[in-house]
């Protein structure tokens, strides 16, 4: 009951935030959990979710390519601009930052830390018109920081 009742009111807040893409997941939940089927789709979810959401955000991202809208062209011109080059180290980081995240989160089990970022990630969708897809990177972070902590 518990845990129907903090989906709700994440429910409430990305409504009221207006965060669809929260609002959506945490709709999907509920259902799921009304229905009586959470005890085979929550695993499911839970291991794969990650897993195929990011094999759907590279297909999006890469239609463009596929579809010819972006060219061999297109790609050697933006590494001449200042906001190309930058674009290309920035993605590198964060791209780094993220894999040390989930590393952070799953292989070294950190996931004590999950409500915070989910938190986090809930408010800045509902009221600061951010996009959920950082508390991978903000992990990651979090992984460096405590590194770093650790060797002082």
């Amino acid at each position: 009951m518990e845990s129907t009742l903090i989906i709700l009111a994440v429910l409430v807040v990305a409504v009221l935030g207006r965060a669809n893409t929260v609002a959506l997941a945490a709709s999907l939940l509920l259902v799921l959990k009304l229905l009586q089927v959470d005890q085979y789709t929550f695993p499911f979810i839970e291991k794969g979710g990650t897993f195929w959401g990011l094999v759907l955000l590279i297909a999006a991202i890469l239609v463009p390519l596929a579809r010819g809208t972006v060219t061999l062209r297109d790609l050697g011109h933006v590494f001449l601009s200042w906001v190309g080059l930058s674009a290309f180290i920035l993605s590198l980081i964060t791209t780094y930052m993220s894999g040390q995240g989930l590393q952070y989160l799953t292989v070294q089990g950190h996931s004590e830390v999950m409500p915070a970022l989910i938190l986090g990630a809930v408010i800045a969708a509902a009221f600061l018109g951010g996009v959920p897809v950082g508390p991978f990177i903000t992990s990651g972070i979090l992984a460096l920081l405590v590194k770093l902590i650790a060797k002082l």
